[in-house]
């Protein structure tokens, strides 16, 4: 029993001291679940700084988490300033992330909509698989359609009898399930109306 103690903690260390994915606290194995509380939480602060603006004014604005992928990789949320006339969509994208070097770590990152782009994305998107849907489920996950959207790219597919969505998006690459982009088209167009 104490030997085996002792290789599970010497693994863990080397696991944690040595690995080339970053650790976060509390997560010593590297778990790739991201909620939408923890998108909510950093998404704030990029609304914030990036979306906004840093202002002298008091800014009221407002931040809902829309829908988290089952995969954990993709998150989206809705905001709405009406003071600065902003209103859109931001996808948090959370994963593996390979950095200019070549080192692989946890990392996330958040892409802005406006109103207008959030809108045309989810829209092409939808019109996308509509279209193709005979064509997706013919032969499912060899039949792939893909779609670009500014520097966005989304691949659609079909795999155990639901439409699958991939987001490309600079080293990120999101798994996105049909559930949850209904969920995500859904809410976002009965916030912007």
């Amino acid at each position: 029993m104490r030997k085996y103690l002792f290789f599970m903690f010497m693994f863990l260390i080397f696991q944690n001291a040595f690995s080339q994915v970053k650790q976060e606290p509390g997560n010593i194995i590297g778990v790739k679940a991201y909620s939408k509380e923890i998108s909510l939480f950093r998404g704030k602060a990029f609304i914030l700084k990036e979306v906004l603006g840093v202002n002298k004014e008091v800014i009221k604005f407002e931040l809902d988490p829309i829908e988290a992928a089952s995969s954990g990789e993709l998150t989206t949320l809705y905001y709405n300033c009406e003071s600065l006339g902003k209103e859109g969509i931001v996808f948090g994208f959370y994963g593996d992330y390979v950095n200019e070097f070549g080192l692989i770590y946890q990392g996330y990152s958040y892409k802005n909509f406006d109103k207008k782009q959030g809108m045309e994305l989810l829209q092409k998107i939808e019109e996308a698989k509509t279209k193709n849907a005979l064509f997706l489920q013919d032969n499912a996950d060899n039949n792939n359609i893909y779609l670009s959207y500014d520097d966005v790219t989304v691949l659609i597919y079909r795999k155990e009898q639901q439409f699958k969505y991939r987001v490309f998006w600079k080293n990120f690459d999101a798994e996105w399930g049909d559930f949850a982009f209904r969920r995500t088209k859904r809410k976002f167009e009965e916030k912007v109306k």
